[in-house]
């Protein structure tokens, strides 16, 4: 019986979790659309979550492309078919890889700075000193990172499949020798619109996730210095774990 109390007590627990997270990002979302819009803090986070990202997410980019282009020329030469190395390597980055990878990127990069410092708010108790102002917390801070995330990762993961289709360029046929016109002209019959809208659909969802997740787990951070490292160990882990699960279930809807 014990077993079964502690059972019953953890599952209650995650649900308020669960319950308190959804009331948490739909308040969040509202105060979007609520004036007065301060378009300073929108810009201010699109630069943290979208531009300082630009450089892991190129580096990460291009060196998937150029594996994706070795392994794939590897395999389809057994086959006599290095003219499909171009459509290979682009559906594989615009269906999954992009979305993935960057997605990822981001969380390691800038959710976890967001998580540590609406935690470290928390702490030294601005939240309440924004309050005294007569300035909502989640209206000024965490909106604005939502808002930012649902932009931003669309916009990086365009230009993680660019980055990444020129890897496989430049390794297939620079390097490897495939002809340039079948590689461009294989990759044009072979990506679909279908293709693009699945990865522009899984980027916004996990914009979505990450900022959520990452504000989350910084708001309700127990106000202490392990708290918020624990806070940002957690809002890591479960936003990655996020990412996958929303991957794979968004991929059996669309396929």
């Amino acid at each position: 019986m014990d077993m079964a109390a502690s059972l019953g007590q953890v599952t209650i627990r995650r649900i308020q979790i669960l319950g308190r997270s959804g009331i948490f990002l739909f308040v969040s979302f509202i105060q979007v659309f609520t004036p007065p819009v301060r378009v300073h803090r929108l810009i201010k986070e699109i630069e943290f979550i979208g531009s300082k990202s630009f450089l892991i997410v190129f580096v990460t980019a291009l060196f998937t492309g150029m594996v994706l282009g070795l392994q794939g020329h590897h395999t389809l030469t057994q086959f006599g078919a290095e003219a499909l190395l171009g459509s290979a390597v682009a559906l594989s980055i615009i269906r999954e890889l992009g979305p993935v990878l960057c997605a990822l990127m981001v969380t390691g990069r800038a959710g976890s700075a967001i998580t540590a410092e609406i935690g470290i708010m928390k702490i030294t108790d601005q939240f309440p000193a924004l309050e005294m102002m007569a300035i909502d917390p989640l209206k000024y801070v965490i909106s604005p990172k939502i808002l930012a995330g649902i932009i931003s990762l669309p916009l990086l993961t365009a230009f993680f499949d660019l980055v990444g289709i020129s890897g496989g360029f430049l390794v297939g046929v620079k390097l490897l020798g495939v002809n340039e016109g079948a590689y461009f002209g294989k990759m044009i019959s072979a990506v679909t619109f279908s293709d693009i809208y699945g990865g522009i659909l899984k980027s916004l969802s996990f914009g979505v996730l990450i900022a959520w997740i990452s504000c989350f787990m910084g708001f309700f951070a127990q106000p202490t210095t392990e708290g918020v490292s624990k806070a940002t160990t957690q809002s890591v882990v479960l936003t990655s774990l996020s990412i996958l699960v929303v991957d794979y279930i968004l991929t059996s809807l669309l396929l």
